[in-house]
């Protein structure tokens, strides 16, 4: 395969997950309707208070943390590559009555779609950087959309946990970012019993990378952390150790399975 084509290889493969993920279990999205905060207190407690910010949120799928943010009184916008997923984003937002906005492009292209703007707060989470070849570029976007004195808020799953093949027996993949990794699967983390095959693209970034993408923008970072949980089931073999808790059956809390960081301009 091609892995210059990753852009829309991924984004076919999103298209054809935002459906599945808007009426899956783990989205639950009749609760998110009825009120529920999707954010989990890791990014809760980075963000802080944020009545009255201006937020980007940067790869949003389709938008619950987006909505969530809102629904905490702040003015969002939402970015992501998926058609489809936008396309919910934007069904969720007038169905609730809010007033988000939603930009459906990818990220690197976003200078195009979004001109002019700055924000009190870039953030993004989980799941998302593994979809991008060029951390420095990522950085260099998070940088041109940040006020003076504005804060970055970044949680992701730890690099670590992507050396592992999906059951956890063995390391197969590089800590570092290597060649890209070509992976063809059924279903999603968020509904395994769906027998379509999905085809996907990504790398792996390890930590220092992301630090120093950052710092070279001109960021501080004021704080890094790393968990050893993860506040989703998303992975083979994850189980409840502790109430919003997921480990991977038999590493108990031996390995990072998340970390967060904030950095600011």
């Amino acid at each position: 395969m091609n892995t210059n084509d990753y852009i829309e290889q991924n984004k076919a493969s999103w298209n054809g997950k935002a459906e599945l993920h808007f009426h899956s279990e783990f989205y639950n999205t009749p609760a998110f309707i009825d009120g529920k905060n999707t954010l989990n207190e890791i990014e809760l407690n980075l963000l802080g208070d944020v009545s009255g910010k201006k937020i980007l949120h940067l790869q949003c799928h389709f938008g619950q943390d987006t909505l969530s943010l809102q629904r905490l009184g702040a003015s969002v916008t939402g970015v992501d590559f998926s058609e489809a997923a936008i396309e919910k984003a934007n069904l969720l937002n007038n169905q609730l009555g809010l007033n988000a906005n939603f930009i459906c492009c990818d990220l690197y292209s976003l200078p195009q779609h979004l001109q002019n703007e700055q924000f009190d707060i870039v953030f993004t989470s989980y799941g998302t950087i593994g979809w991008l070849p060029d951390i420095d570029k990522w950085a260099s976007i998070v940088e041109q959309y940040l006020k003076p004195d504005g804060k970055f808020v970044f949680a992701e799953f730890h690099p670590i946990i992507w050396m592992y093949d999906n059951d956890f027996t063995k390391i197969t993949y590089s800590y570092f970012r290597d060649e890209a990794i070509v992976e063809t699967e059924s279903g999603s983390y968020a509904s395994r019993e769906s027998g379509e095959p999905f085809t996907t693209i990504t790398w792996n970034h390890s930590i220092g990378e992301v630090v120093t993408a950052l710092v070279k923008q001109g960021l501080k970072i004021s704080a890094l952390q790393e968990y050893d949980y993860s506040p989703y089931n998303c992975f083979s073999f994850a189980e409840e150790s502790e109430p919003g808790k997921y480990r991977i059956k038999g590493m108990q809390n031996f390995v990072p399975m998340v970390y967060s960081l904030v950095a600011s301009r």
